[in-house]
């Protein structure tokens, strides 16, 4: 089975920004409406997803490549309870802060959670171990999963970007189709006319207008049908109809 480096084209120790370019051409080629196909699009998605979070193993090399990695760790990983293990998935998950005083834009790592499956689950969104029972409840990639949004980017448009369907209407902040519950870290935004202080409060953001400002962030998405948020949707038909180029 080949590894998700060997999926989207790049060396195992390629960094974020290699396999974020790859992901880009490899989910373009793999699209069913550019000639591709869905299951190869999935894998392409699952990939990315298992790269940028630390999980994926690098493809067993013998040679110079398994020496030990950062903080001694040996490079071809180990199980869930190896001092390797813990090390491999923790290589994406780095600092990735500018120097102090640089002023620079960073990704941002969003970990994202379909509202659809705490419904069915039973699961609450106060739940302090919300997103550590999606990561153990083997997920379709659409529910449940990890990408890197790029600065200037609203989370919805790093959503889209990544071939995500997630629900929105008016793009412009004046509806709450596409609002998200931020369960870790912050989205800012401009002015939206749309959410009430006690919703923004309660951690509801716009994900059409939100832009990640946090290194990591947690959001449970397509909660649009939530008390106070129902009486705040656009018609279904106009969502339905708009779409990412309109």
């Amino acid at each position: 089975m080949d590894s998700p480096y060997e999926v989207l084209g790049v060396d195992a120790d390629a960094d974020d920004t290699e396999i974020e370019r790859a992901y880009r051409r490899r989910v373009k080629e793999a699209h069913p409406d550019r000639g591709g196909s869905a299951a190869e699009f999935q894998r392409v998605r699952e990939a990315y997803e298992a790269a940028v979070s630390g999980e994926a193993a690098p493809p067993t090399d013998p040679g110079p490549a398994a020496s030990p990695r950062r903080d001694g760790a040996a490079g071809e990983g180990g199980g869930p309870g190896s001092n390797a293990g813990t090390a491999g998935r923790g290589r994406r998950r780095r600092d990735r802060s500018p120097p102090a005083g640089s002023g620079a834009a960073r990704e941002s790592r969003v970990e994202y959670l379909d509202y659809e499956v705490l419904a069915d689950r039973g699961w609450e969104l106060d739940d302090p171990d919300l997103f550590e029972k999606a990561g153990e409840a083997d997920l379709d990639a659409d529910d449940y999963g990890v990408f890197l949004a790029e600065p200037g980017e609203t989370l919805l448009e790093a959503a889209e970007n990544r071939g995500f369907e997630w629900p929105y209407a008016c793009r412009g902040g004046a509806c709450a189709n596409c609002a998200v519950a931020v369960v870790d870290g912050d989205l800012g935004a401009t002015v939206d006319n749309v959410l009430t202080d006690e919703m923004t409060a309660d951690g509801f953001r716009l994900s059409c207008i939100g832009e990640p400002v946090t290194d990591d962030l947690r959001v449970v998405f397509n909660v649009k049908h939530l008390p106070g948020l129902e009486e705040l949707r656009l018609p279904a038909d106009r969502f339905e109809r708009a779409r990412a180029d309109d």
